[in-house]
């Protein structure tokens, strides 16, 4: 199987059975290969995050399948869900959420120990990848000395510190002016294509979104 994830009928309805219920997503399938780069466009409200959130087991359907690789997520436990998203599903928001007392190479290391790697190891992996994005030379820096770029830049490094199957991204340069977006984006595809990994990334940048292998536009609770 060279699917690294399928969502399948997936339905979730906030607030359901109440006058305010909002149904934010209806039968939505969408899968991603392997070394796929998928942009994913939708007004603002229209269920992105939400849609992003349950492909990363952050939030649960109502309906329909998850499938990380050829695993149904769907019956398994917290636990197990956790260790999945800990070690299959790398996340880049679009404020970096880097935490603020640690360098930037110990944001990136930390996440490693987490799963057990041993810290030499985590570190070595952590300066590789800040070389492949050209903020190497600022691993010793906390957030707040970082550039908004910088900082960006780090926090898709950490994204991909566990070797996840799947990358999930919103707006991940959304808070970066035009130049340093461009810049930035041009680094985390070279990370993407590099690593082989499956990206779901939401923009509203079109030529951004023009530069991925597709384009899914989610419409009315379904994507299309």
């Amino acid at each position: 199987m060279n699917k690294a994830l399928s969502l399948t009928g997936i339905s979730k309805t906030y607030n359901a059975g109440k006058p305010n219920a909002l149904n934010v997503l209806d039968g939505t399938n969408l899968s991603l290969e392997r070394g796929e780069v998928v942009a994913l466009v939708a007004p603002s409200g229209a269920g992105k995050s939400t849609l992003l959130h349950i492909a990363g087991l952050l939030d649960s359907c109502d309906a329909g399948t998850v499938h990380i690789g050829d695993v149904d997520m769907g019956g398994k436990g917290d636990a197990e869900r956790t260790a999945a998203r800990r070690q299959e599903v790398g996340f880049i928001y679009q404020f970096h959420h880097l935490l603020p007392e640690f360098s930037a190479l110990e944001n990136i290391v930390l996440p490693q120990l987490a799963n057990a790697v041993p810290e030499a190891e985590a570190r070595a992996h952590a300066m590789a990848l800040m070389e492949r994005v050209g903020v190497a030379d600022r691993a010793d820096n906390r957030p707040a000395a970082l550039s908004g770029g910088e900082q960006q830049r780090v926090a898709f490094c950490r994204a991909l510190a566990n070797k996840p199957k799947v990358l999930l991204a919103d707006e991940p340069t959304g808070n970066l002016d035009p130049a340093t977006s461009d810049t930035v984006f041009a680094a985390l595809m070279e990370l993407v294509r590099e690593t082989g990994l499956a990206a779901l990334i939401a923009t509203h940048n079109p030529e951004l979104a023009s530069r991925m292998d597709r384009t899914v536009r989610l419409e009315n609770g379904t994507l299309v």
